[in-house]
């Protein structure tokens, strides 16, 4: 028996243009159904908006996400903030998502394309634990906790 899990983002409002992103940064298929694909009167306010979105590649990079009814302020629901203070993460943030990769090399490709517009919590380096952390909230203001895989 397997059970996979999949992070899913609540949005609102911009959660096509979170999924996009997204896939470009990490690759693979993306799907996106609105509301109106599933009955909504397409001139109803919110028809084009995400009821289900997903994107999946074959590096293994999953993320599912949907707009919130109603909901047009931008961002990941929730919002909050991660910073560092005296060598100490700091958050109000329910969720953080965890990328992991092989090698440094491969790490750093997916943090300079999440980090464009992003705030970096922690840059990505070397640490005590791994040959390459690091910490960054994206303009979606989805916190990213990324490192390279122990060996």
């Amino acid at each position: 028996m397997t059970i996979q899990t999949t992070t899913h983002l609540n949005f609102r409002g911009d959660a096509r243009e979170a999924l996009e992103f997204y896939s470009s940064v990490f690759g693979g298929h993306l799907v996106v159904n609105t509301y109106a694909d599933f009955g909504m009167p397409a001139a109803a306010p919110g028809a084009d908006k995400v009821v289900f979105g997903l994107v999946i590649a074959e590096n293994g990079f999953r993320v599912m996400g949907y707009d919130i009814p109603g909901e047009t302020d931008g961002g990941i629901a929730g919002g909050g903030s991660t910073r560092r203070e005296q060598h100490t993460t700091v958050t109000d943030q329910a969720v953080f998502v965890s990328l992991s990769a092989d090698s440094l090399e491969e790490l750093q490709g997916y943090w300079d394309a999440l980090a464009v517009d992003a705030t970096i919590v922690e840059p990505l380096a070397a640490s005590a634990w791994s040959a390459g952390f690091g910490m960054l909230t994206d303009r979606f203001g989805v916190t990213w906790s990324a490192s390279v895989t122990a060996s």
